[in-house]
Parts: structure tokens; sequence; C-alpha cells
């Protein structure tokens, strides 16, 4: 998989993937603590084949964009590309961006799967599988973003953009979602990032739907589909 998403989209990832996707999952344990995804139940422990296997590979209006990566999450590429940039992207408020650290320390060996769909538009979803415990899953849902955080300015190589987070309730997507939305400009840009995360039995699904007009609506209904496509394939 070759996910480019652009400048402006990827950065914000520093507050709201890491501070409610991922960062959500701090609390769940210090990093690499086993029972993460040891002995899962029966029909839960997927592997990042079988999750590769249960993405998305069709979406009405969008094109593949290369071939869909599965492996241990810290080593799919587009995950290594988003921790170097987190490493270059300076914010205002330093303390939104340091909340994902104990998430990501433990799970870089998860299983996962990652695939990106873009149109010519240059409007673009990426969908992520990853296994986790149920534990682990729902304390990503229960996590907000905090009020400090739904407004802040980031800096990558000079270049300022400003971002304006909207919380969205919870969701019933699969067995319990969340929603949260970003408004970003940057220059005479303005575009938007909207984030689903669904969970069902032993894995979490991510859906990021970024481009200058995309809705909730939208995201939510790509999210709807990929969680029916897991359930079809995952045993």
């Amino acid at each position: 998989m070759r996910c480019r998403i652009p400048l402006a989209g990827r950065v914000l990832g520093t507050v709201i993937l890491l501070g409610t996707s991922a960062g959500a999952c701090a609390s769940g344990g210090a990093p690499g603590a086993p029972g993460h995804f040891a002995n899962p139940a029966p029909g839960t422990g997927y592997t990042s084949d079988q999750l590769q296997q249960a993405l998305l590979t069709e979406v009405s209006g969008y094109q593949r964009a290369g071939e869909p990566d599965s492996g241990e999450y810290g080593s799919l590429e587009p995950i290594q590309n988003f921790n170097q940039l987190q490493t270059q992207a300076k914010l205002d408020k330093p303390q939104c961006a340091a909340t994902g650290q104990g998430f990501e320390a433990a799970q870089q060996a998860a299983p996962a799967a990652i695939t990106t769909f873009t149109t010519g538009s240059g409007q673009s979803f990426t969908e992520t599988l990853m296994r986790v415990s149920a534990g682990l899953a729902d304390r990503e849902l229960k996590v907000r973003v905090s009020p400090d955080c739904q407004r802040f300015r980031a800096r990558v190589d000079g270049q300022w953009s400003d971002h304006y987070v909207v919380e969205a309730t919870s969701g019933r997507l699969g067995t319990g979602s969340r929603t949260v939305g970003v408004a970003t400009t940057s220059g005479t840009s303005h575009v938007k990032t909207w984030y689903v995360v669904l969970k069902s039995r032993g894995y979490l699904a991510t859906i990021t739907l970024y481009g200058p007009n995309v809705t909730r609506a939208e995201a939510e209904q790509i999210a709807r589909q990929a969680y029916d496509q897991a359930e079809r394939i995952l045993p």
C-alpha cells in the first residue's frame, strides 16, 4: 500500500488519531504488556493475512491506490511514514500530541492491514483493520478529544495549518463506534477529514476520509461498508 495523504491531512493525525483512535488506548497497560492480543477468544485471533482479505476491495467512485499492506502494525509503511511525520510536526499546544505513546508501543506487534482509495478530485480514504482485545477496543471508544485540543495549529517544514475538531456523538456502527471531524486551513487551502472508528469481535476498523467536500455521512457510509465486508470474510 502506498498512502500519500496530503500534508495538512496527515499532520492532524498527531492529535486526532493519537488523541482518539490511538491515544485512546494508552491507558490499556504498559507498553508491550501481555494480554493485549494473547490467548484471544475463539474466532477472534485474526492474522494480518486474514485482516487483509477482509479489507474493502472496491467502493463506488473510488479507485484503489496501490496494493493493500499487512503485517505487524509497526512495520506497515504508512504507519512508519506517520511516525516520522509526527516527529517533524510542531504544535502550538504540545500537550495535544503526547497522548498516543502508550498505545503505539503496546500495539507495534499487533496484526493489522491497511488500504487506500482515491478519486480524481483529490479525495481519498484509508481503511485500517487491527487486531485488539475487547478491553482495548472499549477504552478506545470512550475517549474524547480534550476541549483544549479542539482548536490548534500545526507547523511542518515552516508551513502552518489551523485545525478545528468536531467530536460527533457515539455511533452504532459495528458493536460500537465514534466519529471525529476536522476542518483544516493552510494558506488558501480548506479541507476536511472525518475519522470513523468502530469495533467488532477482535478487531478495530478505522476509516479516514479526506478532501475539500467530504462529509460525515459519507465517512460513516464507507465505514458501514467496511464493517459489512469484514464480517462477511472474517471467521
